[in-house]
């Protein structure tokens, strides 16, 4: 009897074996991310907009139709090609002193694009270390550093960087030191969060007991850790460096004529607004898309790193 139990054993373990499923392979984060992410359609048709855009402005003298900045005196304010007397020559017309409008608006992007990347790396660098700082040391430290964000949190952004841009003086390389001022607070305060939900961790705990420094645990632990909300943020950053730049740019005190910048571009011609509306138009819709496509980016970026978001 016990050796055919045990006989009937032995010819059932290897079929068990054989039909026992392999252990599936987590996905790899990079392929889960992408997996949430194309799931916000909003989302993509930012990221499509954000690279023809950035397309455009790498490519903008060979994209470009006429120099920004060559003034064609026989078309001065010349319409469109789909208004009454314009012509292929300029698709979108030109402005007051004969100017090609799309050619302005295609060095525009390079502008625009060059403003939020150098805006958001300054500002996130200075930013992400005060708050890894305060995060991390608390005390002191932290009541110091905080009360001064708060501080620069009190004042209306659009003033504070006008009151900085003004000190400075008029420039499109101020302009973006002003914009990254006023945007430096979010950052440290996002990053002063993040930091202090970590460090209480076991892994931080077992590292700080193995021996690592204050630099490494910063640096090396804690912070890679705390990517996720500062890659969201850092997205929207750029619509915000954006606007804001082109603000400035319309009072005046970012980038000057004739340099083919959106904001400045807008305050130039607002004077035409009745008589040749397309001078106006385009600047604004083209910073409006942009902000917009930033700012789609930014949500679908949120919901496809935040475990609680997806779906």
């Amino acid at each position: 009897m016990s050796s055919k139990l045990s006989a009937s054993a032995s010819t059932q373990d290897p079929a068990s074996a054989a039909g026992a499923a392999p252990a599936a392979r987590p996905p790899h984060p990079l392929v889960e991310f992408w997996y949430h992410f194309r799931q916000n359609k909003g989302a993509m048709l930012g990221l499509l907009v954000i690279l023809a855009i950035a397309v455009v402005a790498v490519l903008a003298e060979i994209l470009a139709p006429h120099d920004p900045n060559i003034q064609y005196r026989d078309a001065i304010l010349a319409p469109p090609v789909w208004y009454d007397g314009g012509s292929w020559r300029f698709i979108l017309g030109t402005d007051d002193i004969g100017r090609d409008m799309l050619s302005r608006l295609m060095f525009g992007a390079r502008l625009s694009m060059m403003i939020g990347l150098i805006v958001v790396t300054l500002s996130l660098a200075v930013g992400l270390g005060l708050g890894l700082v305060a995060g991390f040391f608390g005390g002191i430290v932290d009541v110091l550093t905080m009360r001064f964000m708060d501080i620069l949190l009190a004042l209306p952004s659009l003033l504070l960087a006008v009151v900085v841009a003004a000190i400075l003086g008029p420039g499109l390389v101020n302009a973006m030191l002003a914009v990254s001022v006023v945007v430096i607070p979010h950052y440290a305060r996002l990053t002063r969060a993040a930091v202090m939900g970590e460090v209480t961790r076991d892994y931080v705990i077992a590292s700080r007991v193995a021996g690592a420094g204050p630099l490494r645990l910063m640096l090396i632990v804690v912070l890679p850790n705390c990517v996720a909300p500062l890659i969201v943020q850092a997205t929207l950053g750029f619509s915000t460096a954006i606007l804001d730049a082109a603000a400035l740019g319309f009072l005046g005190l970012g980038a000057q004529p004739p340099t083919p910048e959106w904001g400045t571009m807008l305050a130039s011609s607002l004077q035409f607004l009745q008589r040749a509306p397309w001078v106006v138009t385009w600047p604004g819709v083209a910073i409006l898309v942009t902000v917009l496509a930033f700012n789609l980016l930014g949500d679908g970026l949120r919901d496809a790193l935040d475990p609680k978001l997806k779906r």
